[in-house]
């Protein structure tokens, strides 16, 4: 099985060291970025399972990095973990309750990293709405754009494809058949990767649990022994004072 990738965004080396030492050894491949323009580059070449940014970078902050992600249809499928030193940098922004992403303060420990990752994974499966549904949706002049264009190349497609198919020809129906094929087959692979990452982070988050449990277990039975120990030493103290007596 393919390992998964988790793309890490942040500026501090400490966090992203701190984010691979959390995660269970040999199971994913942890990718750093240190910086936002670093961060958008590998999400568009190393396509990641999960992604974990960091509200304040240099260069593109996460704010910028977040709209990114948002605004493309595939990566914003991508679970999302967002993180910062002060949740109010994000909600100045980023109205609660965060609908599609999850979101930790720093610092964090491998707990509360799990949990994140896992109602990250969750939030990013759920539908969302049109364009044109979103409340208050703002597009900076360079996005819209980029989106007149993609719809201008779509439409021409469309058309082409419509004059063929009226001419008679098969090849573009064939053509469109296999575009929809390869879509499904990659929303397929996209959606077994990410239900495999939590089913590991599930056991993962288990396995610690029961390992804390046999810990508090262990802790509780030394107690009880210390406390019979101390009895009994009171005991041999009484004893050896009534025999020097």
């Amino acid at each position: 099985m393919a390992t998964s990738k988790i793309l890490v965004i942040d500026d501090s080396r400490v966090i992203r060291k701190t984010v691979r030492d959390m995660l269970p050894e040999g199971d994913f491949e942890v990718i750093e970025a240190k910086d936002g323009l670093e961060g958008i580059d590998f999400v568009e070449k190393e396509h990641p399972a999960l992604i974990m940014l960091d509200f304040i970078l240099p260069k593109m902050s996460g704010w910028d990095v977040f709209q990114q992600i948002q605004a493309h249809p595939e990566y914003q499928k991508i679970p999302l973990v967002l993180m910062s030193g002060k949740k109010e940098e994000v909600t100045s922004k980023i109205s609660e309750p965060f609908e599609y992403f999850e979101f930790i303060e720093k610092p964090f420990d491998r707990v509360i990293l799990a949990e994140a990752i896992r109602v990250a994974m969750t939030k990013a499966r759920k539908a969302r709405p049109r364009m044109a549904e979103l409340p208050g949706s703002v597009l900076t002049v360079a996005e819209a754009q980029i989106n007149s264009n993609e719809i201008a190349q779509l439409q021409a497609q469309i058309d082409r494809a419509n004059k063929q198919i009226a001419a008679g020809e098969t090849v573009t129906t064939t053509e469109i058949k296999e575009l929809q094929a390869q879509l499904l087959a990659a929303n397929q692979f996209q959606h077994a990767e990410i239900q495999d990452l939590t089913a590991r982070f599930e056991a993962f988050q288990q396995a610690k649990n029961t390992e804390h449990q046999a810990t508090i277990q262990k802790v509780v039975q030394l107690e009880i022994e210390i406390s019979t120990l101390k009895k009994q030493l009171g005991q041999l103290v009484v004893l050896i004072k009534k025999r020097l007596t």
